[in-house]
């Protein structure tokens, strides 16, 4: 059965962004994978759904930098579901209250989601939902 296996993300940072996930979302962290002959180094970072993000840096070229939260075609933000509109709230003040931006506190969505909109250490949203 088709399903999601992972997504991937360049960072600037592969420790920083794996630790922010950790400590905020509870990720487990993988072991670190390096390819020096193609300047590639990752991480796996799995959550207790099961769900997968490898964290991913290289030296071979650089990916395009965007301002942080800018919106553009193509994946532009991932939703981690929190189990209650508590929960929303409190990792959202959490995140604030550590330095990282809001963009959108906490709120009823007129498709009628719960959901605060923040960014993670490299400028990726995230939508923190119930």
């Amino acid at each position: 059965m088709p399903h999601i296996e992972h997504i991937a993300l360049w960072v600037e940072d592969i420790d920083r962004t794996c630790q922010f996930y950790a400590r905020f979302f509870a990720a487990s962290i993988g072991p670190l994978y390096t390819n020096p002959s193609k300047g590639f180094a990752s991480r796996f970072l799995t959550f207790t759904s099961g769900t997968r993000v490898e964290v991913m840096k290289t030296t071979a070229f650089s990916p395009i930098c965007h301002d942080a939260g800018v919106q553009c075609m193509g994946l532009t933000h991932l939703a981690i579901a929190l189990g209650s509109e508590k929960e929303v709230d409190r990792i959202t003040a959490e995140l604030c209250a550590a330095g990282y931006p809001v963009l959108d506190e906490p709120r009823r969505t007129g498709d009628g989601y719960y959901e605060s909109v923040v960014l993670d250490p490299d400028g990726n949203r995230l939508e923190l939902t119930v």
